[in-house]
């Protein structure tokens, strides 16, 4: 049976299963409705069980059919400057053929292109690599390579270089292409991206080589095409030694706003070019600053940190060694000044939040902002180093009265009265939800309590404890919602509390 022949006779069925539907409504035949509902179940069984991806060949052939045959019609598949090693083993190591009746179907010997793939290359097998896969490297390695031949090394489908139409990354990255008006845009762009990145490099660890894919770590990947010794670099420099510095915390790899491919966000004293408030000349090749350490040179002008630091109920360990061990004395890409970036500045000492990110749903501030928009780095006064105690921190957010404000001349937004900065678009583009309370009611439903529920009989006591972690877990879970202990978002998850579904005022004390 065909495609078209198998739709008809699906579409007859629905209409015998809607008439007799009505039918047993009508009559509450119990039996014509169950017959009715198995008889479609069973066809689109048998729809569901057709075979994937299975192209009609348009002439019949023999299951046995050896490649040679196929070359007679398909011989394009075997020339090209880049031929698939695969080719020389014979079609049939890749497709199979399948023959019903007078019909015959091509398809691949596995259900995806990307199961196929790995059969041979294991290496790329994304659930064994650790570390930041290249995201088409998951779904479907034909996204960028022609599993047959291609004009261009590795089988691509378009070279790595190029303007937008003609370069394969620029299909997905649009790096490079929007360079605003006073901004920079990096020259070896032009060159190609496989300049500097390889598609398939991993490692377990969170390094920019790996998570970036770079055929090298900067500073190494620089000094390919930008001499340390050269006068003009040495003096833009203040002639102070670079050469073993980390240039993409002062400089954006691709593109800027601003002149010299500067990062977003700079250090007020380095933005003006005053390298003397902080450096003094350099001595054997080596930097020199005008104080002993980091920490007394950055607390004479951040003299409110080490303040902090002291007073602080629950200190951060963190915070107690060098400055720089956490923040870039120049320049960075995110806010705060960041040496690395806000999220894998927190998780390369708290390892264990890290390992949550195998988890499929993450709260967005955890792995995409950074730890710092819900709890104090350099310290502070509650249990976890939380900026706000209780459903505030939440709600600061996702609360009825969360204003987020803009900053003037700054691509950024502040939230808790100033002290967290965001990208300006956070919200809109992360979709925030912002909950329908009024006076602590209407989540998850219209009139559920947000928060501690007390006694109607002393309204000094507490009967149910409850807050917004009663429900949900802050950093990542196996389901949508990020509801406690990884459970799915329906009623056997109301029955913790709510044990009696006809009467759901009926409530007991949620156990955490």
């Amino acid at each position: 049976m065909n495609e078209k022949e198998m739709f008809g006779e699906f579409a007859m069925s629905l209409s015998l299963f809607q008439a007799r539907s009505r039918h047993a409504v009508v009559r509450k035949n119990k039996r014509d409705w169950m017959l009715s509902v198995g008889f479609i179940l069973a066809l689109l069984f048998l729809s569901a069980a057709a075979p994937a991806r299975a192209s009609v060949h348009p002439v019949p052939l023999d299951k046995n059919t050896d490649t040679a045959k196929c070359l007679e019609c398909h011989g394009d598949k075997a020339k090209g400057k880049s031929v698939h090693s695969a080719i020389g083993s014979g079609c049939m190591s890749c497709h199979e053929i399948r023959v019903n009746k007078e019909v015959t179907r091509i398809k691949l010997i596995t259900a995806t292109p990307s199961a196929l793939c790995v059969t041979c290359h294991a290496d790329k097998k994304a659930a064994d690599i650790k570390g930041h896969v290249h995201s088409p490297a998951v779904r479907d390695c034909t996204t960028c390579h022609d599993p047959h031949t291609s004009d261009n090394k590795n089988q691509l489908l378009k070279p790595t270089s190029g303007d937008a139409k003609e370069n394969l990354c620029l299909s997905c990255h649009k790096t490079g292409l929007n360079m605003p008006e006073k901004g920079s845009r990096h020259a070896a762009l032009d060159a190609g991206c496989d300049t500097c990145h390889v598609t398939h490099k991993t490692g377990a660890e969170r390094t920019d080589e790996n998570f970036f894919h770079l055929t090298k770590s900067a500073p190494a990947l620089c000094l390919d095409c930008h001499d340390a010794k050269d006068a003009a670099l040495q003096k833009a420099h203040k002639n102070q030694p670079f050469a073993t510095a980390n240039c993409v915390e002062c400089h954006d790899p691709h593109q800027s706003k601003s002149p010299k491919l500067m990062a977003s966000f700079l250090h007020p004293p380095f933005a003006d070019k005053s390298c003397e408030m902080c450096h003094a000349d350099s001595k054997d090749g080596k930097v020199v600053l005008t104080e002993t350490d980091t920490k007394k040179l950055c607390g004479t002008c951040h003299d409110d940190k080490p303040k902090m630091i002291e007073a602080s109920k629950v200190p951060h360990p963190g915070a107690m060694g060098e400055c720089t061990d956490c923040h870039s004395p120049h320049a960075s890409r995110q806010p705060g000044l960041p040496k690395t970036d806000s999220v894998a500045i927190c998780l390369g000492c708290h390892t264990d939040i890290d390992d949550l990110r195998k988890k499929p749903v993450h709260h967005e501030p955890v792995f995409g902002v950074g730890c710092s928009t819900c709890h104090t780095p350099h310290g502070g006064d509650n249990e976890h180093l939380v900026r706000v105690q209780g459903n505030g921190l939440c709600l600061e957010c996702h609360g009825p009265d969360s204003k987020p404000q803009p900053v003037p001349d700054q691509d950024v937004m502040t939230i808790f009265n100033g002290k967290v900065k965001l990208p300006a678009d956070y919200a809109k583009k992360n979709k925030l939800p912002v909950l329908p309370l009024r006076y602590g009611f209407g989540h998850p439903v219209e009139g559920h309590p947000v928060s501690d529920v007390m006694d109607p009989n002393n309204v000094s006591k507490v009967k149910t404890k409850l807050s917004c972690m009663t429900c949900h877990q802050p950093h990542a879970s196996l389901e949508p919602g990020l509801l406690l202990k990884d459970q799915s978002n329906n009623m056997a998850f109301c029955d913790t509390c709510h044990k009696n579904r006809l009467n759901m005022n009926e409530t007991v004390s949620p156990k955490n």
